[in-house]
């Protein structure tokens, strides 16, 4: 595998962790959001990756890409706030279906990620510079 190719897949791998970070982002900070342009309470969004295969190399590596954002369609929250303005006739407030602990273990897992890709782009760079002094 040359050089090149590994750094096209790790910044396709980096790009992807952005986004899936640039989401979790959002979700976090809509995390008691009760409106949405869409009515009603913010629901929680995700990313679905999927491998783009390269014809070329004929090798089977390929480069990660987000191939959609995904609404969770798990239920919202109920929480007894009678003193809130969206609260119902009940007393109940729906809130977002976003549970900030699993968005932080998301937040850390895409990190942690990137990092990898981060790594993976710095190695690549220090063997070529290698091969390029053994070159001299």
């Amino acid at each position: 595998m040359d050089i090149e190719k590994i750094l096209n897949i790790s910044a396709s791998g980096l790009e992807a962790q952005r986004v899936r970070m640039n989401i979790i982002a959002g979700n976090l900070a809509n995390a008691h959001s009760t409106h949405s342009p869409e009515g009603g309470p913010y629901r929680r969004k995700d990313v679905v990756f999927s491998e783009v295969l390269d014809s070329m190399s004929g090798n089977g590596s390929g480069k990660v890409n987000v191939s959609e954002v995904i609404e969770d369609q798990r239920p919202f929250q109920l929480v007894y706030d009678p003193q809130h303005p969206d609260a119902n006739a009940e007393g109940y407030v729906q809130l977002p279906n976003v549970n900030l602990l699993e968005e932080m273990v998301n937040m850390i897992s895409a990190s942690r990620a990137y990092e990898a890709n981060v790594t993976t782009i710095s190695s690549a760079k220090s063997m070529a510079q290698k091969a390029m002094e053994i070159g001299r």
